[in-house]
């Protein structure tokens, strides 16, 4: 491991982000940690794993090489750590439009929604998470189970209030999942048409789907 230090954050403990080595204690410290993860967004995102330059991610985060090893020791631990950062992206900003819908099948297709707006704004997600099945598939695996996991964790509930149709949940969260990838990926990162109709399209599909029978 790396010695360099750096005056963010001299302190060494389990960090809340899987792949870095510290948790910022400072609010500078935890400004450059965020700044070096969005620049290594930009630069994966751009560039493909093999020609990111670490070099280039602290230029893009306007840091010094030392502060990037206070975090990180290779590109290795910086892609696995943006990966999980990115799936925790998604969560946080799809959570609330779920926890307000009035009902299960509204709260999937409000989910549908605020993941496509997620997409439309953070297109190299696509990108970087595709990546991972080669550069870290124990990282990309999870990505996609703990997503199939909230979700039928969701559903599970939603059968037991009567709200959806019984069924296998983790079967419809994996299904679910897969529409809203797709739909984001032809919505949000190939084109930029409305994705309006789509998506209304979409969640009859669902309700019909979900709806309970008689």
């Amino acid at each position: 491991m790396s010695q360099a230090t750096s005056s963010d954050d001299k302190s060494a403990s389990a960090s809340p982000i899987p792949g870095a080595n510290k948790v910022p204690k400072t609010e500078r410290g935890r400004r450059t940690l965020r700044a070096l993860l969005n620049a290594a967004a930009q630069e994966f995102g751009e560039k493909g794993f093999h020609d990111a330059a670490i070099s280039q991610i602290t230029a893009r985060a306007g840091v010094s090489a030392g502060s990037f090893y206070v975090y990180f020791d290779s590109k290795e631990e910086i892609f696995t750590a943006l990966v999980r950062d990115m799936s925790g992206q998604v969560r946080d900003f799809v959570a609330p439009r779920i926890a307000g819908a009035p009902d299960q099948l509204a709260a999937e297709q409000a989910g549908q929604a605020a993941y496509l707006d997620f997409v439309r704004s953070h297109r190299e997600i696509y990108r970087i998470i595709d990546e991972s099945e080669f550069v870290d598939p124990t990282s990309y695996r999870e990505h996609y189970t703990n997503s199939a996991n909230r979700i039928a964790a969701r559903l599970k509930g939603a059968m037991e209030r009567g709200e959806i149709a019984q069924g296998d949940a983790e079967v419809r969260a994996w299904a679910l999942m897969g529409i809203n990838v797709f739909l984001g990926l032809r919505y949000g990162v190939w084109s930029d048409d409305d994705p309006a109709a789509a998506l209304a399209d979409a969640g009859r599909f669902i309700a019909d789907g979900l709806s309970p029978k008689g």
